[in-house]
């Protein structure tokens, strides 16, 4: 049980808080009672109640044998409500329309928590497929560019990477932390992250943090398909992106009286 500012952990809180994540990590992989006990180490009872008063409660679903689970319509609402409340990604998804109008590709807004970068907004590109970078999707930062970007703004002790290995998304993955440090001593230097088919084969993808926090905790990218990617399309989105984020930075100041939630 850890504490956090001298009050310690609700066991039956964290119990719950474990269990949804748990579900909400496996996205279409159902999971049975024993399963998640056993994943949790809580007895079959135990998660068998917890379980039910979940889904009562609309968090969790089961299905019409009862014998599967899986997360439930209030964590979409919660979620949904997250993002409403946010002024940052309020501001944002204008900004984010209009780049993806210019540069006719994908534009992402992310936010760093702990080791990984969760997906806040995007815009998808016309001209082809879907790249899985949906909202609420999290993403080893060490694995790409909004990944990168927002590392890069802290100094390598202060990295939030995880203990051991570095996982590899495809085969162009940092799982070196010689060469990641190396790769975030280039972001700093040029201002922007590169990500060369790190996190999706065949998609590169351009990052910059946002500066309205010290260190930033957002970024915008732009993903593109290493087929339509020119010298000259690489250096437009360049350019498009730093005026982009120069702009966000703009509108999403904080205003007097606006909670800090870091």
């Amino acid at each position: 049980m850890s504490e956090s500012r001298g009050v310690r952990a609700v066991k039956s809180a964290s119990r719950t808080v474990a269990l949804l994540e748990l579900l909400a990590g496996r996205g279409d992989r159902p999971a049975r009672l024993d399963e998640l006990a056993a994943e949790l180490e809580v007895p079959r009872s135990s998660m068998y109640q917890l379980l039910q008063t979940l889904v009562d409660c609309g968090w969790v679903r089961s299905d019409t044998t009862g014998s599967l689970y899986g997360i439930g319509i209030r964590a979409l609402l919660t979620g949904t409500g997250y993002l409403d409340g946010d002024a940052h990604v309020r501001a944002v998804r204008p900004c984010l329309d209009e780049a993806s109008d210019t540069l006719g590709e994908t534009i992402h807004l992310a936010r760093l928590d702990g080791p990984d970068v969760v997906y806040l907004a995007t815009r998808e590109s016309h001209e082809y497929p879907r790249t899985l970078s949906r909202v609420g999707r999290r993403v080893p930062a060490h694995a790409g560019a909004l990944g990168k970007a927002l590392l890069a703004e802290r100094p390598d002790e202060e990295l939030p990477l995880p203990v051991g290995p570095l996982a590899a998304l495809t085969e162009n993955t940092h799982t070196d932390r010689a060469a990641l440090l190396a790769d975030l001593a280039r972001v700093r230097e040029r201002g922007h992250s590169v990500d060369r088919e790190e996190t999706v084969p065949g998609i590169a993808g351009f990052g910059f943090a946002l500066r309205y926090d010290t260190p930033a905790v957002d970024a915008v990218s732009c993903s593109v398909p290493v087929t339509r990617l020119t010298d000259e399309h690489e250096a437009r989105i360049v350019s498009v992106m730093r005026e982009l984020r120069t702009r966000i930075e703009t509108l999403a100041a904080p205003a007097p009286g606006t909670p800090d939630w870091r």
